[in-house]
Protein backbone atom coordinates (compact mmCIF):
# COMPACT_ATOMS: atom_id res chain seq x y z
CA UNK A 1 0.00 0.00 0.00
CA UNK A 2 3.06 2.44 0.43
CA UNK A 3 5.15 3.27 -2.06
CA UNK A 4 8.28 1.78 -2.93
CA UNK A 5 11.61 3.99 -1.86
CA UNK A 6 12.90 3.60 -5.81
CA UNK A 7 9.49 5.62 -6.31
CA UNK A 8 9.79 8.09 -3.72
CA UNK A 9 13.48 8.58 -5.29
CA UNK A 10 12.29 8.90 -8.63
CA UNK A 11 9.42 11.84 -6.83
CA UNK A 12 12.00 13.46 -5.51
CA UNK A 13 14.67 13.44 -8.72
CA UNK A 14 11.97 15.16 -10.56
CA UNK A 15 10.54 17.74 -8.56
CA UNK A 16 13.83 18.89 -5.92
CA UNK A 17 15.14 22.58 -6.32
CA UNK A 18 19.12 21.39 -6.01
CA UNK A 19 20.82 18.22 -5.77
CA UNK A 20 20.77 18.19 -2.03
CA UNK A 21 16.64 19.13 -1.86
CA UNK A 22 14.40 16.52 -0.24
CA UNK A 23 12.10 18.13 1.61
CA UNK A 24 11.02 21.34 -0.11
CA UNK A 25 7.21 21.93 -0.84
CA UNK A 26 6.95 20.44 -4.34
CA UNK A 27 9.21 17.56 -3.43
CA UNK A 28 6.74 16.51 -0.77
CA UNK A 29 3.71 16.98 -1.82
CA UNK A 30 4.50 14.92 -4.87
CA UNK A 31 5.99 12.02 -2.43
CA UNK A 32 1.71 12.39 -1.09
CA UNK A 33 0.66 12.14 -4.38
CA UNK A 34 2.33 9.34 -5.40
CA UNK A 35 0.96 7.76 -2.11
CA UNK A 36 -2.58 8.41 -2.54
CA UNK A 37 -2.37 7.17 -6.30
CA UNK A 38 -0.97 3.85 -5.18
CA UNK A 39 -3.67 3.57 -1.81
CA UNK A 40 -6.51 4.45 -4.70
CA UNK A 41 -5.14 1.63 -6.62
CA UNK A 42 -5.81 -0.62 -3.65
CA UNK A 43 -9.26 0.59 -2.66
CA UNK A 44 -10.16 -0.86 -6.54
CA UNK A 45 -9.65 -4.31 -5.39
CA UNK A 46 -10.43 -4.10 -1.57
CA UNK A 47 -13.73 -1.85 -1.40
CA UNK A 48 -13.96 -2.49 2.22
CA UNK A 49 -11.12 -1.36 3.69
CA UNK A 50 -12.07 1.87 5.93
CA UNK A 51 -8.72 2.17 8.23
CA UNK A 52 -7.01 2.40 5.32
CA UNK A 53 -8.91 4.59 3.73
CA UNK A 54 -8.85 7.30 6.76
CA UNK A 55 -5.36 6.94 6.44
CA UNK A 56 -5.80 8.21 3.27
CA UNK A 57 -7.73 10.93 4.06
CA UNK A 58 -5.06 12.22 6.13
CA UNK A 59 -2.73 12.23 3.55
CA UNK A 60 -4.92 14.07 1.86
CA UNK A 61 -5.95 16.55 3.96
CA UNK A 62 -1.85 16.50 4.59
CA UNK A 63 -0.97 17.48 0.74
CA UNK A 64 -3.81 20.18 1.20
CA UNK A 65 -2.33 22.05 3.55
CA UNK A 66 0.96 22.00 1.57
CA UNK A 67 0.08 22.84 -1.13
CA UNK A 68 -1.56 25.81 0.52
CA UNK A 69 1.12 26.75 1.68
CA UNK A 70 3.39 26.70 -1.70
CA UNK A 71 0.40 28.71 -2.59
CA UNK A 72 0.87 31.35 -0.22
CA UNK A 73 4.75 31.99 -0.66
CA UNK A 74 5.18 31.11 -4.16
CA UNK A 75 2.32 31.35 -6.88
CA UNK A 76 3.89 30.33 -9.82
CA UNK A 77 5.96 27.14 -8.39
CA UNK A 78 2.18 26.31 -6.90
CA UNK A 79 0.47 26.29 -10.58
CA UNK A 80 3.70 24.61 -12.21
CA UNK A 81 3.53 21.69 -9.13
CA UNK A 82 -0.29 21.19 -9.76
CA UNK A 83 0.25 21.27 -13.41
CA UNK A 84 3.08 18.41 -13.12
CA UNK A 85 1.60 16.32 -10.51
CA UNK A 86 -2.10 16.67 -12.80
CA UNK A 87 -4.45 17.28 -9.71
CA UNK A 88 -6.53 20.00 -11.40
CA UNK A 89 -7.66 21.46 -14.92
Amino acid sequence: MSITSEEKQKQIARFQRNHKDTGSSEVQAAILTAKIKSLTDHFKVHKKDHHSRRGMLGLVSRRKKVLDYLKNTDYQKYLKTIQDLELRK
